[in-house]
């Protein structure tokens, strides 16, 4: 614990001074730090007084020293060989880079001079600091000096012999063809707990958003979707297929006999220092036995900060101005793993106030937040998004959000609902904002309801960025630019850049992604167009003469900011 007059209360007096923080904000920091230990920074950003980057920029301007991100960096081995576990756990501090006799460490707190003293002890050589916050520290410390066993490693465990197994369970067979507690069993062995735990903590190292356990005839692979795209990480023998499915199954509460219906489950893993990750269990019988994905809901790395997630200023000005109506219809629009659903949790973070009575009914409920009353449905018993809206509408609902509009009762439900004084937001499986009018009109809406009631209906897409430790500009020909859509005026503005492919990026060249939006704000001249029975194209035309930017204008413009690929551009979105 930080002693009361030492370094942790010189820092809260520091940004109270700047008025970074208020005193009331530092007096229950400190009461907290008190009362369950740990530097006074990891309080003051844990209660969201203020962001890390924003604390780790101002510690780096205070003791002159520079900042550095350490989700960014990847850390040479022999370095970390420098400084044992021990001393890097007692002092919260993490080696970094090594020139010569100087050795570079990362600090939270600049100012522990006895930390310094200690390290410079155990290394015999110079030390120099940098600042980094003690989240990105702790994380740094548990992905390098915290035991990490490899996949190899772990199938040595494994008495597997090199020949064709004879498969005990076909699909179709009876559920009597394999022995349940046999099963319960082989799950609960050792090696296999091992390797299903290293599975998913491997999983959540690479920042994997998916997880895909496939048998085939002859093998099984492991494959982890990263970035939008899915990678094999590796390939265990097929005589594993029923201990690793059971074990899985036996996580998420599933019922391990049952190998013929799909079953949906959860899992929920707790990483220490209080943080928690929830796997979304989905469980598929196919030809050769069990599919299971598991989605990773990791809700520290939930973005709710809407001017961060890649709107440009018109398209967000326009969003908020939607959002902030008393009244009307939000609609996000895009295929599935977009990024809709964060989309319309940020626009609900910012909605979410004391006097305000939120609802939503989600298929399934992601992540859980305080304030807003959240619904779970259940289509088997008949709890569905239209059963859920009509019950909404008698809790005095303020705000409604409806996971997706999959037919004409939820969408008639959700229109009146929007003409009688409530907020309602929701997500549509279509192309582009301007054909999203089309399929509402196809579900049977009139046109009359649609013009009156909706406010304003955005298209997503989410594209890869370039790895910021290896990106290089690459020489692009002027034809292959304006063939994407580029005017030709304006391509001299443009300098295309790409990943080389480091070990920070997994050699993919691509770390981290970035949504493109086409926000299609309804006015005047767009209600009248949709009463006139305009078409796609005619909508779609006067939407961007009012300043709508398409999802391909939107992509070109992180291409020309050096964000992405023309690769990426090409995959994500289509031409104009």
């Amino acid at each position: 614990m930080a002693n009361e007059g030492g370094p942790g209360n010189r820092l809260g007096e520091l940004l109270v001074r700047e008025k970074l923080i208020t005193p009331l904000q530092l007096q229950k920091a400190v009461t907290d730090q008190r009362s369950t230990g740990g530097r006074l920074g990891h309080h003051l950003t844990k209660l969201g007084y203020i962001e890390e980057n924003e604390l780790t920029s101002f510690l780096s301007q205070q003791y002159g020293v520079p900042s550095i991100n350490l989700a960014d960096f990847e850390i040479d081995p022999e370095v970390l060989k420098l400084v044992p576990r021990e001393v890097v756990q007692r002092h919260q501090v993490i080696p970094i880079n090594r020139s010569g006799n100087i050795l570079i460490v990362a600090m939270s707190d600049p100012s522990n001079i006895y930390a310094i003293d200690d390290i410079k002890f155990v290394t015999n050589l110079n030390i120099e600091v940098v600042v980094s916050s003690d989240t990105a520290i702790a994380d740094a410390i548990d992905k390098y000096y915290n035991q990490q066993v490899s996949f190899n490693d772990v199938m040595l465990d494994f008495d597997v012999e090199e020949e064709e197994f004879d498969e005990e369970f076909e699909f179709g067979d009876s559920e009597e063809d394999i022995n349940v507690l046999d099963l319960e069993k082989s799950a609960g062995d050792a090696p296999v707990v091992k390797l299903v735990n290293l599975i998913l903590l491997d999983a959540i190292r690479k920042g994997a958003s998916d997880i895909h356990v496939e048998p085939y005839e002859k093998q099984m692979r492991i494959r982890y979707r990263i970035d939008g795209l899915l990678y094999e990480v590796m390939k265990p023998p097929i005589k594993l297929k029923h201990a690793l499915t059971s074990r899985l199954k036996i996580m998420s509460n599933l019922d391990i006999a049952e190998r013929r219906l799909p079953q949906d489950g959860r899992i929920k893993l707790k990483m220490g220092r209080g943080k928690e990750m929830d796997f979304r269990v989905s469980v598929l019988p196919t030809m050769w036995g069990e599919k299971i994905v598991l989605r990773l809901l990791d809700k520290s790395n939930l973005q709710l900060d809407m001017t961060k997630l890649g709107f440009e200023r018109k398209a967000l000005e326009d969003f908020q101005s939607a959002i902030h109506k008393p009244y009307g219809m939000v609609l996000i629009t895009g295929p599935t793993g977009s990024g809709k659903t964060t989309t319309l949790y940020s626009a609900l973070g910012e909605l979410n106030k004391s006097t305000t009575n939120i609802s939503t009914a989600e298929d399934p409920v992601e992540f859980n937040f305080f304030g807003i009353n959240q619904v779970q449905m259940h289509e088997d018993i008949g709890l569905n998004f239209a059963a859920s809206l009509r019950s909404f509408l008698r809790q005095d609902p303020d705000i409604i959000m409806v996971g997706e509009i999959r037919d004409f009762e939820t969408a008639e439900i959700g229109i009146k609902a929007a003409l009688t004084g409530h907020l309602v937001l929701s997500t549509l499986h279509t192309n582009d904002a301007p054909s999203s009018v089309s399929r509402l009109l196809n579900m049977g809406v009139e046109p009359f309801l649609v013009a009156s009631a909706v406010n304003v209906i955005g298209a997503q897409r989410l594209l890869r960025k370039i790895c910021s430790e290896c990106r290089e500009t690459v020489e692009v020909g002027e034809k292959t630019l304006i063939d994407i859509g580029v005017p030709p005026e304006e391509v001299g503005e443009y300098r295309p850049m790409r990943g080389q492919g480091c070990g920070t990026c997994n050699g993919t060249g691509y770390k981290g992604r970035v949504a493109v939006y086409e926000i299609m704000l309804f006015n005047e001249e767009v209600r009248e167009f949709i009463l006139n029975g305009a078409s796609t194209l005619e909508l779609k035309r006067e939407a961007v003469r009012q300043g709508m930017k398409t999802l391909r204008m939107s992509a070109l413009t992180k291409l020309q900011e050096g964000m992405t690929t023309i690769d990426e551009i090409v995959r994500a979105t289509a031409p104009d």
